[in-house]
This record gives structure tokens, C-alpha cells and sequence, in this order.
């Protein structure tokens, strides 16, 4: 069968759509999938939150990946999350030398957006990169290390200083997670992972807890970063 009849035959069952095109069939037509970057390069947020590790994105945040970033996050469109896995993917391992063990650690969510959600996009999309690079030959798996403590903000609307100040100490590794940590051999290396970039304050203040209890992080590894930002 076809791509083509196969994409129909999906609409008429399913109503659905292409998130990037509005073609009717698949959530990701073959056009919009096959235009989506298939590197990651650097992507510095403007000011640069200090002491931030180097910071690398596969997309910038607009045009079909902002749609698919949504489409899992807001509507929770699961076919979404290999081809995200896949961009965060490429934004781990560009330019990563192979070596010790490595370690994906999504940015945790607040409880009560995830319960709200019904699904933690994050973790979703961190444990499909990892599927991606296992074959590539990365010795890696991913750890929820994080949590985040009671009382922080939406971060939507806030500046870069705002979003710094509410961030602030929020979030703390799990102590039951760095014990199960500790007791595999090899020093690993840590990955912030999350869907988009903007101020940085987040992958920053994550960054500063898994410090803080010891961890090596080598890079912030992202889907997209914000458009103002990239480049």
C-alpha cells in the first residue's frame, strides 16, 4: 500500500492530520518529516545564564517543530514523540565524543502539570532519543534525578530574569535515584534534556541541583530553541 493511500485511509479512520502541513493522514506527513533538520548545532540563549554548559538544540522553535513540540505537550499526539526523540537525539550526540557511560536526565515537570497533562512529554521524548543512540553506539540510559519543589510559577510570560528568580533552587536530585546511580560502575556523564530552549534559566537551575550533588554535566541537549536565539 501506498504512502499515499495509506495516509487516507488514516483521515478516514481517524480524522487526522499532518501538525506541519494540515495534509490529511499521518500526525507527520512524509514531506514535513522529511524537511526536519538532521543535526543540532550549538544554541547560546541571549544573556547566557552564567556557568550554563554548552547548550545544543536540533531546531529552532517555529514553523513544524513548534507544532510538534505542542502537538505531544498540549494535545498529547503520541505518534509525535519518535520523530522529537529523534531531534533530541541529534542534539545529544553531535559533536559528543563517545566514552563513559551517559546519562539522559529529563527536566522534571511539576507534578500537577503532568497530572493534568495525563503524560510527561519530556521524559516521553528523552527515552526515545535514547533508543536512537543506543544503536549509534552510546552506552546511555535515562534517570529521573530531578524533582521540582512546591510553589514554583508558569513560566509563561516571564523574562529571563523573572524566569531566573522563580527557578531559583527549585528543583533538588532525588536521593534515592543517586543511590541507584552510584552503585552502577563508571563515572557518567550527565545530559539536561528538554523539549525547548529559551532563557536557559531552567536547564541552568537543573544543571546547578545535579551539580550540587556531585554529577558531571557535559551539555544541555534540547528538540529546539527559541527562534530569537537560534543561530
Amino acid at each position: 500500500m501506498s504512502e499515499t493511500v495509506l495516509d487516507g485511509a488514516i483521515d478516514l479512520l481517524l480524522g487526522g492530520s499532518c501538525v506541519g502541513c494540515s495534509r490529511p493522514g499521518r500526525l507527520l506527513c512524509p514531506g514535513c518529516r522529511d524537511e526536519l533538520p538532521g543535526g543540532a548545532a550549538p544554541a547560546w540563549p541571549t544573556p547566557v545564564p552564567a556557568g550554563l554548559v554548552e547548550p545544543w538544540a536540533a531546531a529552532a522553535y517555529e514553523a513544524t517543530v513548534r507544532s510538534m513540540v505542542l502537538g505531544l505537550k498540549e494535545r498529547r499526539l503520541l505518534g509525535l514523540a519518535a520523530p522529537l526523540g529523534r531531534l533530541l537525539a541529534a542534539a545529544v550526540a553531535s559533536e559528543l565524543p563517545r566514552g563513559s557511560p551517559l546519562v539522559l536526565v529529563p527536566v522534571p515537570s511539576r507534578p500537577r502539570t503532568v497530572r493534568a497533562r495525563g503524560h510527561d512529554p519530556t521524559h516521553t521524548i528523552t527515552l526515545r532519543a535514547a533508543r536512537q543512540l543506543r544503536p549509534a553506539g552510546f552506552d546511555v540510559e535515562v534517570r529521573r534525578l530531578l524533582r521540582v519543589r512546591r510553589g514554583v510559577a508558569d513560566q509563561s510570560g516571564l523574562d529571563a530574569a523573572e524566569r531566573a528568580a522563580n527557578l531559583g533552587g527549585s528543583m533538588r536530585a532525588r536521593a534515592r535515584a543517586l543511590r541507584e546511580l552510584g552503585r552502577r560502575p563508571g563515572r557518567p556523564r550527565l545530559v539536561v534534556c528538554d523539549d525547548v530552549l529559551t532563557t536557559g534559566s531552567t536547564a541552568r537551575e537543573a544543571q546547578r541541583a545535579l551539580e550540587e550533588a556531585g554529577l558531571d554535566v557535559v551539555r544541555v541537549a534540547t528538540v529546539a530553541a527559541t527562534a530569537r536565539r537560534w543561530g
